[in-house]
């Protein structure tokens, strides 16, 4: 039985239940328990504070751990970071007041900067040769310049919404964090067993959702130029129309290059174009 830890709310917890849905995974989870195994798969999921998962995945309680990319590196914990998962992206921070005049993080030199993210910020500040001192404190940490607390801080950024209702304004990144699946060093061979199988499956999901299946009649004159827009997984497949000079085509095109394929197979003479989720992809 491989165990998981995950959050048991938060900005993470709901995007991890859904993706070991989207593995096929099911858990009976509704009268909010601390743990839960699955109906059909050797799996169990802990459902923990964020800021224990890397301590509970270093001990062994839990094999495995779904965390913030931030919350590992600031624990520091000797554990593995085994996937990036793609969800829960944000982006840790350096924010000073709107009115302060910021020409370089030399100017941090002899500020008071509060965070609950000591670890990082004081390894920033160390490479960097910057003498400021760390405030840390436990949530809120945006209200601390505007009642005196500290002249900035350092903090997790996803819109940058709350910056600007406190009167702040961003002015360095240290990192750029999203949610990772972590394993403990000392995994036994049946757990790395069941842990590759679950990775095929997240691997599966996270490959499908960057790739839409296409479908296009093509002039059988740009067949080539058509074709090499469109590789596929190994090459497109191609079918005859009843119509004489045209030709079926299927493939797979990737979510960031899709615009530009498509105005490129309109240019080749396309039609039809039919494009299509793909809820699994397996390569």
């Amino acid at each position: 039985m491989l165990k998981i830890a995950v959050q048991k709310s938060g900005r993470l917890y709901e995007d991890s239940i859904r993706l070991l849905k989207e593995c096929g995974i099911e858990l009976n989870n509704g009268n909010k328990q601390l743990k839960a195994a699955a109906f059909n798969f050797p799996i169990e999921v802990y459902f923990l504070r964020d800021d224990d998962i890397p301590q509970y995945v270093y001990d062994g309680v839990a094999d495995i751990g779904i965390v913030g990319e931030n919350v590992l590196l600031e624990t520091a914990k000797d554990i593995d970071l085994v996937y990036r998962l793609g969800f829960g992206k944000c982006r840790l921070s350096i924010a000073v007041p709107k009115a302060m005049l910021y020409n370089g993080y030399s100017d941090l030199n002899g500020l008071k900067i509060a965070t609950t993210y000591s670890t990082i910020l004081q390894k920033y500040l160390t490479s960097n040769h910057i003498d400021a001192e760390i405030h840390e404190i436990s949530g809120s940490v945006e209200i601390a310049p505007g009642i005196g607390l500290a002249d900035a801080i350092c903090d997790l950024v996803s819109s940058g919404s709350t910056l600007f209702t406190n009167g702040l304004k961003e002015v360095e990144v240290l990192l750029q964090s999203e949610a990772v699946l972590t394993a403990n060093k000392k995994l036994s061979a049946e757990n790395k067993v069941i842990l590759n199988k679950l990775l095929l499956r997240i691997n599966a999901v996270k490959t499908a959702k960057n790739n839409k299946y296409i479908l296009l009649n093509a002039p059988n004159n740009q067949l080539k130029n058509i074709s090499s827009l469109l590789p596929g997984m190994k090459s497109p497949t191609i079918m005859p129309l009843a119509e004489e000079g045209w030709s079926s085509v299927q493939s797979v095109v990737n979510e960031n290059d899709f615009w530009e394929v498509i105005e490129k197979l309109k240019s080749f003479g396309a039609e039809g174009i039919i494009v299509l989720p793909i809820e699994k992809m397996i390569v």
